[in-house]
């Protein structure tokens, strides 16, 4: 059984990042433990690191040094080959790719993709780390610049000098094929190749080559005057403004750069009052070249602006500087989530991943970690898409949320807000939302409200709610948000990072109610540990429940287990296992496990027990050996809000895992309060299980 696949490409710039990057999305979704290790890698200076690499490590929280994750440097290498000691270097590189096959249930080998003197030895040296590691491949050309019979024989050529090696190729990619002539790749390849050969055909990504003022920065060595915080902002289009201003703005393009001399201020003022207007692009950056500095006036104005870009010096003339700029080739780094989102969005839209996986997974991995379930919950959420509402659009958190959910395209978003607003942020917060994909909604001017102030009147008028007291609270961005779920207008709401607990779930009580066979309401919290996923409940919303409650919220726990693909072996938590203990929270705990026995026989549980026997293989076996819960138990039910509550910030924060909720359960439709400490990812994470809930009702 095979436990690595290497990846290799045709020629240089073949895009080859959004494949590792689609691969390791894909590959966390199916096995426990994922592996990234480039053999050889491009020369790097001290301090500094490779940028692959580091993208990988960084974006997928991979646990490898990154000393370990490669084994040679392009330079070394050369040396080594000139004294005829590659056979050293294959030794290398075996020693340190099985130190990674021990650590990984599964490593993806990322091969060379380097120019200059190592060209001509590129194909032969893939070719023999692949047979030497004894791994499968994948092979990798660009479409750019060749004819179809061109991509057709270059592709060819690496398979065959594999397959001359009797190394297996499982899969064939043509990347950055133009959008039209994605059939006719692809047909043409299954005829070239032989039918076990997995063809794959992606499109030429304009976002993913277009270098962002970052990159520009690193390349030309510059210097950053305004808006160091927006260095990720992608590059369109750039031109030399020489001549006259209003001549000049009719050939600004969208997310153009202005690459001019740092004395004429009036193209560098003009540019950005362009960039403010409704009537002209916005524009990614300016390049003020000849290292001119503006006057301290002009300065002192740019600094007044409310839309920053970022402005850049550089030491070179203007023709100079924009060769250079239209030589440079754009590549992913860490930072820049946009990117790589957009990769992996791209791959999965347009790679078969189940048929891929099914060849990349010949052996099954027990275990779930965190990566793994995060995976399989975007993949769960994007089968049955769902669309969610988020009230808080004064938030900037929300915002971003927004933005990332947007690239990863998993769910419809509405944001109740008011709409110029979030533009506004979103200049701010340097990030991108396509506001032709989300929905901006002000409660008061919405067409919606008379109507939704109306059914709350007619809901609530027994309770002597009056239909001015209703359109106020219609008002209300919670409340607002809750009638849209309500109402069939959005599936589900998170809410929370700026509101109460209490003003997030009241409205959901009053209207949205409990399911038919639920008297509670309470949470879950998804406990992402090291090499499995828990299920902590209730930790978030009651105090202290009578054994009844207690009841339902293991039964509630163990659906939602299900739902996320984790076998509910439900562990009944107290200070005591078995029947030893004595009194009213150990008896509450025990009345609760035998009212699930008789309502649900078909769940596993045990109770009452104790946190270590429930957890522990070793300490569940001793004190209770019959148990086919302890020591495994993957749905704790903790008696009180205190212990659990207690109990899942201690877990989080002595082993570093990862606490995803909490997840209301109860309600007819899904609403979920977010804390208002809460982090972007919080946020996603949160948007994603609510979308998921959405499916089952």
């Amino acid at each position: 059984m095979s436990k690595a696949i290497y990846i290799a490409t045709s020629d240089h710039n073949s895009g080859k990042s959004i494949i590792t990057l689609g691969l390791m999305s894909i590959l966390i979704g199916k096995t426990a433990k994922v592996g990234y290790f480039r053999p050889i890698i491009e020369d790097f200076d001290d301090g500094e690191k490779d940028n692959h690499i580091e993208t990988v490590l960084s974006y997928f929280n991979l646990d490898i040094q990154f000393e370990d994750a490669y084994a040679i440097t392009k330079s070394r290498l050369i040396k080594k080959k000139n004294k005829g000691k590659i056979g050293e270097v294959l030794d290398t590189i075996i020693e340190k790719y099985k130190k990674l096959e021990e650590r990984f249930d599964f490593v993806l080998v990322e091969g060379t993709s380097f120019t200059g003197e190592g060209t001509s030895i590129e194909l032969d040296l893939n070719v023999l780390i692949a047979k030497n590691l004894g791994i499968p491949t994948i092979i990798v050309g660009s479409g750019v610049g060749k004819t179809l019979e061109e991509l057709l024989d270059s592709l060819y050529l690496v398979y065959d000098s594999f397959k001359l090696k009797e190394v297996e190729v499982l899969s064939v990619f043509a990347n950055k094929v133009q959008p039209e002539n994605i059939e006719l790749v692809t047909n043409s390849l299954q005829k070239t190749l032989p039918s076990h050969v997995l063809i794959n055909t992606i499109p030429l990504v304009s976002s993913l080559n277009n270098p962002t003022m970052q990159e520009i920065v690193n390349v030309l060595d510059a210097k950053v005057l305004f808006g160091e915080n927006y260095l990720n902002n992608e590059i369109g289009h750039y031109s030399v403004g020489a001549m006259q201003l209003h001549n000049y703005l009719v050939h600004l393009n969208n997310n153009a750069l202005v690459i001019t001399p740092g004395d004429r201020s009036d193209i560098i003022l003009g540019a950005l009052q362009a960039n403010e207007s409704a009537n002209y692009p916005t524009i990614s950056g300016i390049i003020l070249t000849g290292n001119i500095v503006p006057e301290e006036s002009i300065l002192k104005l740019i600094e007044g602006l409310s839309a920053i870009v970022p402005i850049i010096a550089v030491d070179g003339g203007t023709y100079h500087i924009t060769n250079k700029i239209g030589s440079i080739k754009s590549e992913i780094y860490a930072n820049n989530t946009h990117k790589i989102e957009t990769s992996i969005t791209t791959f999965e839209k347009y790679v078969d991943n189940e048929a891929l996986s099914e060849r990349l997974i010949t052996f099954v991995a027990e275990g779930m970690t965190p990566k793994m379930f995060q995976y399989n919950m975007v993949k769960r959420a994007k089968q049955h898409r769902k669309h969610i509402v988020l009230p808080e659009g004064n938030d900037d958190r929300i915002i971003t949320a927004a933005s990332r959910l947007l690239d990863m395209d998993v769910v419809d978003i509405s944001i109740i807000g008011d709409k110029k607003q979030i533009e506004n942020k979103v200049v701010e917060l340097g990030i991108t939302l396509d506001f032709s994909k989300v929905n901006i909604i002000n409660p008061k001017e919405s067409e919606l409200y008379e109507d939704y102030a109306n059914t709350y009147y007619e809901l609530r008028k027994a309770k002597n709610v009056s239909i001015t007291m209703a359109r106020d609270l219609m008002e209300d961005v919670s409340y607002f948000g809750t009638m849209m779920v309500y109402k069939g207008h959005a599936d589900g709401m998170v809410s929370g990072a700026a509101h109460t607990t209490q003003h997030t779930i009241l409205p959901a009580l009053q209207f949205i109610k409990t399911k038919p066979n639920s008297s509670v309401v309470s949470s879950v919290f998804f406990m992402c540990l090291e090499d499995r996923v828990s299920v902590f409940g209730d930790c978030a919303i009651n105090p202290n429940p009578t054994a009844e409650q207690l009841a339902e919220i293991a039964i509630s726990s163990a659906e939602s287990s299900l739902a996320f693909g984790i076998e509910p072996k439900i562990a009944m938590l107290s200070y005591s296992s078995g029947s030893s203990g004595k009194g009213d929270e150990v008896d509450k705990v025990r009345t609760a496990t035998a009212i699930v026995k008789e309502k649900r026989p078909d769940l596993k549980i045990e109770g009452p027990i104790q946190y270590d026997a429930a957890v522990d293989l070793s300490v569940g076996k001793s004190k209770m050996p019959d148990s086919e819960v302890a020591g495994q138990a993957s749905v704790l039910i903790f008696p009180d809000l205190n212990t659990g509550n207690n109990t899942y910030k201690a877990v989080q924060r002595e082993t570093g895992a990862l606490a995803i909720g909490p997840m209301l359960q109860g309600l007819n439709k899904p609403v979920n309060d977010l804390s208002r400490g809460c982090t972007v990812d919080d946020i996603i994470n949160t948007v994603v299980i609510t979308a998921i809930q959405a499916q089952g009702m």
